[in-house]
């Protein structure tokens, strides 16, 4: 497993180089202007100017270099002289966003926590929600608990986030007033009160991001035990006179979780991507509404870090889904 391991990191390298390439290409290729804000009253020199201290006046491949060696030797050297006080990033450029003028894994950094409080807790709720509710409806299939786990996966999975926020947000925030109807970044949690109150901004962004992950992955849970409890296996299994339990949680789920794994690794890096979507509809400060903001005011830096930190991720849950199918069927093997 160690040399299979080693053998996919040294195949993510070219991989996340082109992907890099491809997206830099791509933001290149785009319309817009990042000073295309600047008032029309400024001299064109000093626009010139403003342009040049952007680093825009570079070539292409040049500025792509340049960012390639700010996103993997200053931004490592900076957040380790951080950490340890060391001053090894003295006096080098950090990776700057056109928007705020701010370093953009500072920003990152600010807005992290906000998204991996809600979009993280809304799949952790998810898929412990949704793996009970597939291996219960599997097994009872087309029970009363099957029909009904059918329909509300049906409806979270069809329904888009912006709906049922907007929903939540007329019933439960306007109507009924139980829960505030946008997000709260400045608040911060001291004492219980303002832990309940923290909690009370969350229910609602969480219950529409949970209820959506939990349709899809109860879908592929469910789909796979029941094509796990057809199999000769178990049958043998029950002959030999395990009991129940043991066949369903032992054997079955083992095997039936494999593909599930699949599904909850890709879907990981969207708790640190943030959920864009919902984000703008809670007014949730968080990477998915900083991303959006970066998009409109043509802030390459920003968007070009922001995906490729999301496809080092992708990269990275696959590549952890892949070790786990080993641990789940030690038939698989690595060699």
């Amino acid at each position: 497993m160690l040399s299979f391991a080693l053998r996919r990191l040294l195949l993510a390298i070219p991989t996340l180089l082109f992907i890099s390439l491809v997206i830099f290409l791509l933001l290149e290729a785009s319309p817009g202007d990042p000073l295309g804000d600047v008032p029309l009253t400024v001299p064109p020199e000093v626009k010139e100017r403003m342009r040049e201290a952007l680093g825009l006046g570079q070539a292409w491949y040049i500025r792509y270099v340049l960012w390639l060696k700010q996103f993997f030797w200053v931004e490592p050297l900076y957040w380790f002289d951080r950490a340890f006080g060391t001053g090894f990033s003295e006096g080098m450029q950090r990776i700057i966003s056109f928007q705020s003028r701010s370093p953009v894994f500072d920003v990152i950094a600010q807005r992290l926590p906000q998204t991996l409080t809600v979009v993280g807790m809304s799949y952790l709720i998810g898929v412990l929600i949704a793996i009970p509710i597939g291996i219960v409806s599997a097994y009872k299939q087309y029970s009363w608990f099957d029909q009904i786990g059918t329909f509300v996966s049906m409806v979270g999975f069809s329904l888009p986030t912006f709906f049922t926020g907007v929903v939540l947000i007329i019933v439960f925030g306007i109507k009924l007033q139980w829960f505030p109807s946008i997000y709260d970044t400045t608040l911060r949690v001291t004492d219980w009160d303002s832990f309940a109150q923290q909690v009370r901004q969350m229910v609602m962004p969480v219950t529409v991001l949970a209820l959506y992950n939990a349709a899809q992955i109860s879908r592929f849970m469910r789909a796979s035990m029941l094509d796990n409890l057809r199999q000769d296996y178990v049958r043998t299994a029950r002959a030999k006179g395990l009991s129940e339990r043991i066949v369903v949680l032992k054997h079955v789920l083992r095997n039936s979780l494999i593909p599930v794994v699949t599904v909850i690794a890709l879907g990981l890096p969207a708790v640190f991507g943030g959920a864009i979507i919902t984000e703008q509809v809670f007014k949730v400060n968080g990477l998915g509404q900083l991303l959006i903001l970066a998009i409109n005011a043509n802030d390459i830096p920003m968007v070009m870090t922001l995906t490729f930190i999301f496809a080092v991720l992708i990269v990275t849950f696959t590549l952890i889904a892949d070790l786990l199918y080993g641990v789940l069927d030690p038939r698989i093997r690595y060699d």
